[in-house]
């Protein structure tokens, strides 16, 4: 009896382990003495769990445009700070303050939302000293 049920433990440990590893630090990831301000055209969003990402394209100082992806917390989270799905949409100009990646790539976990309307939003990061002002 016991050895029918070692095939379905190894299984569900395998697939706890991976979940575990795919989730990661705030720490590891990004660099909190890294703040960034940067100002784009959405060109893409994706709702999804564990974090919801969009991306922008950012013109530098030479008119060459790169890609950034930000972070930001859960789709559940988001919410509860008054995002709905389509508070983000192609094309729209924001301005984003974050926490650079710590690998030096176009990422970063994003902190604050401006959009081109003027109204300001969290965007759940996992900076574990940030705080939300009524700025």
């Amino acid at each position: 009896m016991k050895a029918k049920f070692a095939p379905i433990l190894l299984c569900l440990s395998a697939v706890c382990s991976i979940s575990l590893f795919a989730h990661h630090s705030f720490l590891a990831e990004f660099d909190p003495d890294s703040p960034i301000e940067l100002e784009g055209t959405v060109i893409k969003v994706a709702w999804t769990n564990p974090h919801t990402y969009f991306y922008i394209e950012v013109e530098d100082e030479n008119g060459n445009f790169e890609e950034w992806a930000l972070e930001m917390g859960s789709p559940n989270g988001l919410a509860r700070r008054g995002w709905r799905r389509d508070t983000l949409q192609i094309g729209d100009i924001v301005s984003v303050t974050g926490t650079r990646a710590r690998d030096g790539r176009a990422k970063a976990n994003a902190e604050t939302v401006m959009l081109d309307t003027g109204e300001r939003l969290f965007a759940g990061t996992s900076r574990p000293d940030f705080v939300e002002d009524d700025n």
